[in-house]
Formats: C-alpha cells, structure tokens, sequence
C-alpha cells in the first residue's frame, strides 16, 4: 500500500527519496511529527539539509539529460499519470486518514483532498495526450517549414505549503511530469507524509529512477537550497508572501523560471438583493461561514473579508454570528466534527496575535476570539481556536490588510456598488473574491471589475482543474492547472526549416 514509509510511526521515516531510492537523511536529523489536535508526536521523518537537497537535485538532472522520461511518448507519460490517480482512489481512506492528521482538517475534507489529487492527474494525463505536434506557422514560402513546439523545462523544485499538503503537491507535480520534467519536491516540515506516500505512488506506478524526488527539512536549508541552485531550471513555490519574495530573491541569481502562489487576502462581497428571500439569506449566509472556516481559515483563498450592504448588515451579521458560535470543533477524525484544530502553536499564536490586534484598532468582537474549553474530541493541548467574527473592521486595520490565516471573519459595510468594488480591490494581494447578488447586470459588472484571480458569483470555495488558478499583485506570478498550469512546465521552441535553401548574396564574396 501507498506511503508505508510515511505511516509507521515510532519509528524513523525515510522520506527522503533520491535517484530511486529511500534513505535516511545524509546528517540522519529526525522530526517528530505532531497531530495538532493534541501535539502529540505520531511520526519521526527525516531532516534533510542541503547536501540532501544537491543529492535529489542531481539524480534529477541525470535522469533528465541522460534518462528516458523526457524523451518517453505523450501516451505513456500520460498513461503513468493515469495509473497514480487509481492508487491515489485505492488509498483513498488511508491517505485521507494520513491528511486528517497531519494538517488536522476533518476526515471528510482529507477525503475530498484524495479526490481532488486524482482529478488533477486525471486532467494532465486527457490535456497532454489531446495535443496536436506543435502550431504551424505561415512564413509566406512553400520552401519553408516553421513550427512552434513545447518542450519539458528540464529539473523543477516545488516547496509546497502546510495547509494543503498533497493537493498542492500535485498541482505541480502533475502538469511537470505530463510536459516530460523531472523534480525535487520539498513539502512543508510539519505536514510532509501524504507528499512522501504520493512519491511512494509515483514509484509503483512506474516512474523511472531519478524522475521523482523527495526532501523533507526546513525552508532555510532545503527550500533555500532549492531555489538558488543553478542546476534547478524551474522553481514553483506555494506559501506566505515574504518566504515566497526570498525564492524569487534567490531564483534570479540563476535566472530560473518561477512561478509563485502567495496567498491573499479575500472579499465576500454580499449585495442586499442577494437576502430577498429567507432561502436566499440562508445561502448567503451559509456560504459566508463555508468561505471564512473551512479548515479552519486557513486555506488561501479563504473569504476572510465580508463585505456586505449596509441596510442588510445587522440581520445578517447577527446569523453569521449565531451559527459560527455553533460550529462544532474537535479532532478531525471523529464524527460529527465540523472544524479541525490550526496546524501548529506558532499558527495559533499569530491567529491570537491578529485578534489581539484588531480589538487594540477597535474591532468589535462579536464571537469566538479564544482558545475552547477542553473536550473528549478537544484535548486540552490541542491548537484550537474558536471561529471567530469581528464587527466594525475598516481598511486601516492590520487584520483586514494582512492574510491571517485561520478562523477570523472581518466584517466591513458599503452603501454603493462603486464602494463596495472600491473595497474589494483595495488590497495588495488578488487572488480570489466573490460577489452575491439577484441582479445578473451586476454580476457581471462587479466580476469585471474585481482584480482578482479567480472571481466567483453567487458561490465561494469551488475550483476546476481545466480552469487557471492563479492571483494579480502580491498574491502571485503564474498560474497553476488548466492549460497555463502545464505551460509553466514548458520551453517554447521555434523550429524553422528551409526545404530549398540557397546563397542568400549578402556579402559579394
């Protein structure tokens, strides 16, 4: 079964997975791997540094240029990634267990994460093979052929986030292996298990030696090592804003392609004529609670800004409250638990720092805001934290301005359209944002006019594995899935030939 390397716990994982083989880090450093809903330790992996990184990043060189994946057929490069999407639904359970804990969202999110993995792969594979060899180009001459190709970027090193630990992995691994590449992946220290049981996936799928490569260590060592290698070719980071300003930093020296996804800080804007009805207002307000904490906040598209009209405010602050105080948060294993502890200490602690903040700025507390009383699926060393909703926010404030990342709901009024565009876009992140309303003319309207990446209407959260996903300003540079997502794993190439040349004459010779 998948990620036996990642589940034995107890005992040291060898997650560290180089030119086809699983060792121990070069330093044999461990970390312990904590289950954030009681900081207990459930597993020891390894703690790679940079000699672990130059290691996985030549094996992944030599399998490039002197290995077969790259030059192997679009059909069975396409069909491997096929066959890692119908282990990923074997292990659908253990894997989802293996998330779960990890990340401690709840088991039915670590579920749809599984199902979400095997539709990217599923996507790359149908994307690559539907292809045509290359766009013809009219030079204007029969004599001349001329076509423009794609060809794999060659070596990518992916640091992945904490948050989503193997749906993000697969985001990028996906699309690289469909385009040909080779990689070195460096998931997040604290979640790494569900990234090592996927390599694990690759492996047994038949992915040649050298192609998949794993490190696990911390972003200083590892990751930085990554990004400033100059046998690294691309490098695709998912995280905050200032570790992902340091990749690009390092990344230039080399002049390395870079794709960046950095977060943001995101509007759920609600129109009065989208509570008309009692059912209307229940969606609303429903989808409020869904875009602000699921997986507790910290997810980076998360709707932690509402923005609503003013002549509906009250009544629907009011049942966002009611219902967030009724949020049931426990270990995510169990049944009947809504809402999973934060990943770690630190995160709970800035998640306290920022409300801490926003009452010192004048915010108004209007649930939540502390750490809950222990229970039998709340232990008492849990990082749990209440969902929280703060009444009164403006633009001024720290925690409207900065990506807080976990269960804190800010709450912010407008009279007009214009405004309420106004302060959708005043934010230097643009990654997501939504707009309710009955009135398709507005709809469109504000859509259009929002600088965000991905805009959704009458709903929040849903995403598309055909569709880019990506973010304006500080929220990013690239764009993952859809067809631009297997792009940034691609040289352009003109090949142009001349079936009859001649002297051309320039110089009289």
């Amino acid at each position: 079964m998948a990620g036996q390397q990642a589940r034995q716990a107890g005992q040291t994982q060898r997650t560290i997975h180089v030119g086809g083989e699983w060792r121990e880090a070069d330093s044999r450093a461990t970390r312990e791997i904590l289950d954030p809903a009681d900081a207990k330790p459930f597993a020891v992996v390894a703690e790679g540094d940079e000699r672990d990184a130059d290691a996985a990043v030549a094996a992944a060189r030599r399998a490039f240029d002197s290995g077969e994946w790259p030059h192997t057929p679009v059909a069975e490069r396409a069909a491997l990634l096929r066959r890692v999407a119908d282990l990923l639904v074997r292990d659908r359970e253990s894997l989802g267990l293996l998330e779960s804990r990890d990340a401690g969202k709840t088991l039915e999110e670590g579920r749809v994460d599984i199902d979400c993995v095997a539709d990217a792969f599923r996507y790359f594979a149908d994307l690559v093979v539907g292809e045509g060899g290359g766009r013809v180009v009219d030079a204007g001459s029969p004599d001349i052929h001329s076509v423009v190709v794609h060809e794999p970027v060659g070596v990518c090193a992916m640091i992945t986030p904490w948050n989503y630990p193997l749906l993000q992995a697969s985001w990028k691994i996906a699309p690289a292996l469909a385009a040909g590449n080779t990689f070195v992946i460096k998931p997040s220290e604290i979640t790494p298990l569900t990234t090592a049981a996927l390599v694990d996936l690759l492996v047994e799928a038949g992915a040649p030696a050298g192609v998949a490569n794993i490190v696990t260590g911390p972003g200083h060592t590892v990751g930085a090592r990554l990004a400033e290698h100059p046998d690294v070719d691309l490098i695709s980071f998912t995280g905050g804003l200032a570790s992902g300003t340091k990749v690009a930093q390092a990344a230039a020296v080399s002049v390395k392609k870079v794709a960046l996804e950095l977060g943001g800080k995101n509007p759920n804007v609600v129109f009065a004529d989208a509570c008309a009805t009692d059912e209307d207002f229940d969606t609303a307000v429903d989808q409020a609670l869904n875009a602000a904490f699921i997986h507790s906040g910290q997810v980076c598209s998360a709707g932690g800004r509402l923005i609503v009209e003013e002549s509906v405010r009250e009544r629907f602050v009011a049942e966002l409250v009611r219902r967030a105080g009724r949020i049931r948060l426990g270990r995510g294993t169990e049944d009947g638990v809504e809402c999973g502890p934060l990943v770690s200490e630190q995160q709970r602690d800035k998640v306290e720092g920022y409300v801490a903040s926003a009452l010192s700025e004048g915010a108004v507390l209007r649930t939540g805001g502390r750490r809950p009383e222990p229970s039998d699926v709340r232990p008492a060393a849990g990082y749990f934290f209440e969902p929280t909703v703060l009444d009164q926010c403006h633009r001024g404030m720290k925690v409207v301005r900065e990506e807080v990342f976990g269960p804190v709901l800010t709450v912010e009024t407008f009279r007009t359209e214009d405004e309420a565009v106004a302060l959708a876009n005043d934010t230097e992140y643009g990654l997501a944002g939504a707009v309710w309303t009955s009135d398709a003319g507005r709809a469109r309207r504000v859509a259009g006019r929002l600088r965000h990446g991905t805009v959704w209407i009458n709903d929040f959260h849903p995403y598309l594995p055909q569709a880019e996903w990506g973010g304006f300003g500080k929220s990013g540079v690239g764009r993952e899935l859809g067809p631009a997502g297997l792009a940034e794993y691609r040289e352009t190439k003109h090949v142009y030939q001349n079936l009859a040349p001649k002297p051309v004459r320039w110089f009289a010779g």
